[in-house]
């Protein structure tokens, strides 16, 4: 549990549900005015970033987000049925434009078997994964473990950028 920092503005752009309505005519509507996008209510970002963790399949019963507009906080409640989907979750909300914190209230399923918890480690501009495995594992090949330990929050290899977090497991 603790608060974990990201970068605003940053990552992920949740896809809001609202919709404008348009004309049903088709007839010209220049002289209507479109109007300005606005910006998404706090329960609107938290409802859009349940959805975005309760997408990526993770292990988690219980789970519920809350939004502070006012900070940028995202707190995250739930029982993860492993530290690794704990801090997926973490990493699959602050990893969202809107958030520049995440307040961590879950609690892991006591297991026979506890793991470590990961480092957590912030992109910078011309890294890659192997140069970050170089760094962490003084093994540049071990790029994978890094990539398969941040699943599903990577699709591809290739797919890291400046200010994301990722998982180093040990």
């Amino acid at each position: 549990m603790g608060i974990f920092d990201f970068v605003k503005g940053i990552g992920d752009k949740l896809q809001g549900k609202k919709e404008q309505s348009q004309p049903t005519t088709s007839e010209p509507t220049a002289s209507t005015p479109t109007p300005a996008p606005t910006e998404p209510t706090a329960q609107e970002i938290a409802n859009q970033l349940l959805s975005h963790i309760q997408g990526l399949g993770l292990a988690i019963t219980s789970l519920s987000v809350n939004y502070n507009s006012d900070t940028d906080t995202a707190v995250i409640h739930g029982q993860a049925q492993s530290q690794a989907d704990k801090e997926k979750v973490i990493l699959a909300a602050g990893n969202v434009a809107h958030v520049a914190q995440v307040d961590d209230q879950m609690t892991v399923v006591e297991t026979a078997e506890q793991e470590s918890p990961s480092q957590f480690y912030t992109v910078q501009s011309g890294d890659t994964l192997s140069k970050i495995s170089k760094q962490f594992y003084d093994d540049a090949n071990k790029y994978n473990t890094i990539f398969e330990a941040n699943k599903p929050l990577l699709k591809d290899v290739n797919s890291i950028y400046p200010g994301q977090v990722l998982r180093i497991p040990e």
